[in-house]
C-alpha cells in the first residue's frame, strides 16, 4: 500500500491503528525573494568592495616584507601561516559560489516542473472539495484494514448533511469514490466548497479514515514563506506537501 501524506484537517483517526502517513502541483506567480521562498538563499554576484583578493594580499604581504625590522624578520613558519590562512578563507568563498550557481539551477527547476502543473488536477489530502457548477468531486480513501461498511459522507458550509454514499463491505487499500453533486433528495447543489469525510466500520467500532480529494491547479506560488505552494480552484492555496498524486 502506498504512504501518502496525512491530511491537515479533522479526518485523522482517533485509534493507532490509523497512524499517520507521509505523502509526497497556473500562471506563475513570482516574487523578489523566489530563492528564499524556496529554502534557498541568494548571493550578490558582484564582489564587495571591502573583500580582499588574492592580488591585494600579495600586495600587502610584499609592503610587509619591505618593511619588516631587519633585525627580526618574518620566519618562515608565520609567512606560510599567513599564506594558508588565506588559501582556507579563498577556498570557502568559491565553494560558496559554486552552492549559489547549485541553488540557482535547482530553483530554475522547480519552477520548471511547478509551471508545467497548471490547469492538471492532483489529488491533495484534505476534507474539503470544490464543486463545481455542473461538475462532481472525485476523491479516495484509503483502509488500512477490511471495513464491514464504508460510507462517504458530503455536508455544506452550515454543517447539515448533504449526501450519503454507501460503499459498502470494502476490503484494505485504496478506495475510490465520486460525488455527483446531487443531495439525497435529488437536488443539484450549488457551487461552492463542501466537507467530505469517509466513515467506517472496523471490528465493531467506527472508525475515520484519511480522505483525498482531486482538485484543480489554477496556479504555483513560487515567494510563499512555506516554500513552493498550489494554488487549488476554490480552495486557496496548499503546500505541496498535501500532494498525493499528479494527474
Amino acid at each position: 500500500m502506498s504512504r501518502w501524506p496525512a491530511p491537515p484537517s479533522r479526518c485523522s483517526s482517533p485509534q493507532s491503528a490509523w497512524a499517520s502517513k507521509e505523502f509526497t502541483m497556473t500562471t506563475i506567480s513570482t516574487n523578489n525573494d523566489i530563492y528564499s521562498g524556496l529554502g534557498l538563499t541568494t548571493q550578490e554576484s558582484a564582489n564587495n568592495s571591502n573583500e580582499l583578493g588574492m592580488d591585494d594580499f600579495l600586495n600587502l604581504m610584499i609592503t610587509e616584507l619591505n618593511h619588516q625590522d631587519p633585525t627580526k624578520p618574518m620566519d618562515n613558519s608565520q609567512l606560510a601561516t599567513q599564506i594558508s590562512q588565506f588559501s582556507t578563507v579563498s577556498g570557502i568563498k568559491d565553494l560558496n559560489s559554486a552552492f549559489t550557481g547549485l541553488s540557482a539551477d535547482l530553483t530554475s527547476g522547480q519552477a520548471l516542473q511547478a509551471a508545467n502543473l497548471v490547469g492538471h488536477e492532483v489529488l491533495v489530502a484534505t476534507n474539503s472539495g470544490w464543486l463545481s457548477n455542473g461538475g462532481s468531486v472525485k476523491g479516495v480513501t484509503e483502509l488500512p484494514s477490511s471495513a464491514a461498511d464504508l460510507t462517504v459522507r458530503v455536508t455544506d458550509a452550515s454543517g447539515a448533511l448533504v449526501r450519503e454514499i454507501e460503499l459498502g463491505s470494502q476490503s484494505a487499500g485504496q478506495i475510490n469514490f465520486s460525488w455527483d453533486g446531487y443531495d439525497d433528495r435529488g437536488n443539484y447543489m450549488p457551487e461552492g466548497v463542501y466537507e467530505i469525510t469517509a466513515h467506517a466500520t472496523v471490528d465493531d467500532a467506527e472508525l475515520s479514515p484519511y480522505v483525498y480529494l482531486n482538485a484543480r491547479v489554477d496556479s504555483v506560488n513560487l515567494g510563499g514563506a512555506d516554500g513552493l505552494g498550489l494554488n487549488i480552484q476554490g480552495l486557496g492555496q496548499i503546500s505541496m506537501n498535501n500532494v498525493a498524486q499528479i494527474f
